[in-house]
């Protein structure tokens, strides 16, 4: 069992934070678009959108990007699940992740992005910063971050996906003990 970094109440309150700072850096939300990477990021995009639809009253529109066919360590794995069903031309894209590890994720959700078009800016929101990038890419929204070890897993648990909402922390040897 890893160690709980954050539990539902803590993911609710740290995505209303959130909600909040990407509206006041952006002045609104006009023009502003939310697209969440497959998997875990998808449903922590749909949630930020909908707290920035409340807090603005007007639809903050979401989509989900599959980033597959831009990764550069797993081959693409059957069809691209992407929907965007907006133009991204000239609107400022929050793209949103669980969890920024070593930046190769994002680097690939930026390649899938602008085939969609020329965005006026693109921002990143993640909920968890773990550390340890490999490439030049830093989260404009964070929700925490964590000291880990390279060898660590952060597993975020949605319950959409995982039937609860919840942040764990599993350390090498749990990982390895539990192969």
């Amino acid at each position: 069992m890893g160690t709980v970094l954050m539990d539902a109440g803590d993911i609710r309150r740290t995505l209303g934070r959130m909600a909040h700072e990407i509206l006041e850096a952006n002045q609104g939300a006009e023009d502003l678009v939310v697209v969440g990477v497959m998997r875990r990021g998808w449903p922590i995009a749909k949630r930020l959108a909908f707290l920035m639809t409340q807090i603005e009253g007007t639809t903050v529109p979401c989509g989900k990007l599959d980033i597959t066919p831009f990764r550069d360590d797993h081959p693409p794995l059957g069809d691209d699940e992407t929907e965007i069903p907006f133009q991204i031309d000239k609107k400022r894209v929050v793209l949103v992740d669980e969890v920024i590890f070593t930046g190769r994720t994002v680097r690939a959700g930026l390649d899938a992005v602008m085939r969609f078009g020329r965005p006026r800016s693109v921002e990143l929101a993640v909920l968890i910063d773990r550390g340890h990038r490999e490439l030049p890419i830093q989260p404009d929204y964070c929700g925490r971050s964590f000291e880990t070890s390279r060898g660590d897993h952060v597993a975020v648990k949605v319950s959409e996906l995982d039937g609860e909402d919840a942040v764990e922390l599993f350390g090498e040897d749990e990982r390895l003990a539990a192969r």
